[in-house]
C-alpha cells in the first residue's frame, strides 16, 4: 500500500466532502479505515491520520464546517 498516495485520497475526500470532512473531525480514524475498506495496525493508521491532517487546510474546512474547526485545537 502506497501511504503517501492513500493520504492524498482521503485529503481530496475530506476537502471535497463537507459530511467526510465532520465524520473526519470527530471521528478520525474510523472515518479513514472507512474510505480505506481496511482495518489497519494502529500504528499505520495513526501515522495516516496525522498526514491527512498535516495536508488538510484547518481553517479552511472551519470556514466550511463553522466552530467544528475547533476540534483540531484551532480557536480563530
Amino acid at each position: 500500500m502506497d501511504i503517501k498516495a492513500k493520504i492524498d485520497e482521503i485529503v481530496n475526500k475530506v476537502k471535497s466532502d463537507p459530511d467526510i470532512a465532520k465524520k473526519f473531525q470527530s471521528e478520525p480514524i474510523k472515518t479513514v479505515e472507512g474510505i480505506l475498506g481496511v482495518d489497519l495496525p494502529d500504528d499505520v493508521i495513526k501515522q495516516v491520520v496525522d498526514g491527512v491532517k498535516a495536508k488538510v487546510d484547518l481553517d479552511g474546512l472551519k470556514d466550511k464546517l463553522g466552530g467544528l474547526g475547533g476540534l483540531f485545537g484551532g480557536n480563530k
